[in-house]
């Protein structure tokens, strides 16, 4: 079961409520990626905390809100800053070195297939987003309710002791659900606001132009695709690699989206060479496919189309592929349903054919 947690007070008030929480689960996180760090990135501890220390400076005048929030996180777990700052940018770190290293050998990492249903495609009217957010298989995740000092709330999925939830909504009914991809200009050594800080500010914006404009309004240093969305009806993917965008809109009121970018050709970009990349094609492919057969959808169809296992061990219900090592493990960490109308958030602890969901809401 995901552990609910509740926040208030100010950024460092929250970051040590969520420290003091989390704590076990945090150190468990901590664990995890520092042994994927080196598994797969080849980054020795003491070259994570360098990239880490880098980062932070950088945080620390891009959000102070976020860098506080950070600060309180390690304070209220008793945790080395630099372990909890490293959790927050191990988007940047991983995803640039996967990219890199997919010049040399085969890259290994895929995961996440999203959606969104406009009104029209829903029996209730609602508009719908969600993803099966797909991951390293032992990384502990949970619940986030934050009631922020001016009063908007949040309630969002995040991994434990990483600040920015990755998928969720507010009171204002804005929500987001996101995938990695990657391009052959990502790098971290650019220093561009973290895509988990802005993950956190998305949240925190009352307009969909503004939860927009955290994405576009200045470059980014890796690639990252973005679904915002809003009642009653305003949808937006966008495919948000450095220095350019595409944008995305749901075609017979659905969209969907994996780990690739849909025509990079057309926006001057290179991917790096992955052959599971078709794999996401298949995936983005196949959950659109079962959202149309299924219009105008429930809930209970969409957890069905959830639970595909087509072409498992990497379907849109990812399980371990035991072939691989175990650095190569990628599984359904959770399922997450959204109705942005009702303000509910429907999720699973695992791949949701195997675990049931469990229902938030504000």
């Amino acid at each position: 079961m995901l552990p609910l947690v509740i926040l208030r007070g100010t950024p460092l008030e929250q970051g040590r409520q969520h420290g003091t929480q989390l704590k076990v689960r945090i150190a468990a996180n901590i664990a995890v990626y520092f042994d994927r760090f080196l598994r797969e990135t080849l980054l020795e501890r003491e070259q994570v905390h360098e990239i880490a220390a880098q980062y932070a400076t950088h945080i620390e005048r891009q959000s102070p809100a976020y860098f506080s929030n950070m600060q309180g996180v390690a304070e209220g777990g008793g945790f080395e800053f630099l372990d909890i700052v490293a959790l927050n940018v191990r988007y940047e770190i991983l995803y640039y070195q996967f990219g890199k290293m997919a010049m040399e050998r085969e890259a290994q990492a895929d995961g996440c297939t999203l959606f969104a249903l406009l009104p029209e495609a829903t029996t209730e009217g609602h508009l719908i987003i969600g993803q099966n957010w797909d991951w390293i298989p032992e990384v502990q995740g949970a619940v986030l309710h934050t009631h922020e000092p001016d009063g908007l709330q949040t309630l969002a999925f995040t991994e434990s002791g990483i600040v920015g939830a990755k998928l969720g909504f507010n009171s204002e009914g804005i929500g987001l659900a996101i995938n990695g991809i990657t391009t052959t200009d990502d790098d971290w050594t650019r220093f561009n606001k973290p895509a988990h800080v802005r993950f956190y500010e998305i949240l925190r914006q009352r307009d969909f132009n503004d939860a927009v404009s955290v994405i576009t309004s200045e470059p980014r240093a890796c690639s990252t695709n973005f679904l915002i969305a809003q009642p009653p009806g305003f949808v937006l993917d966008i495919e948000a690699a450095p220095d350019t965008e595409g944008f995305l809109s749901p075609v017979d009121g659905i969209l969907t989206h994996a780990n690739h970018f849909v025509n990079p050709e057309a926006l001057g970009l290179t991917e790096p060479p992955n052959p599971r990349r078709i794999y996401s094609r298949r995936r983005e492919d196949r959950l659109a496919e079962l959202l149309l057969a299924a219009k105008p959808t429930i809930l209970e169809k969409i957890q069905t189309a959830l639970r595909d296992t087509q072409g498992d061990p990497f379907g849109l219900c990812r399980h371990r592929n035991l072939a691989e090592p175990p650095e190569q493990h990628y599984v359904t960490v959770t399922s997450a349903i959204m109705d942005l109308d009702t303000k509910t958030l429907h999720l699973t602890d695992g791949p949701p054919d195997q675990s049931d969901y469990q229902t938030f809401s504000l």
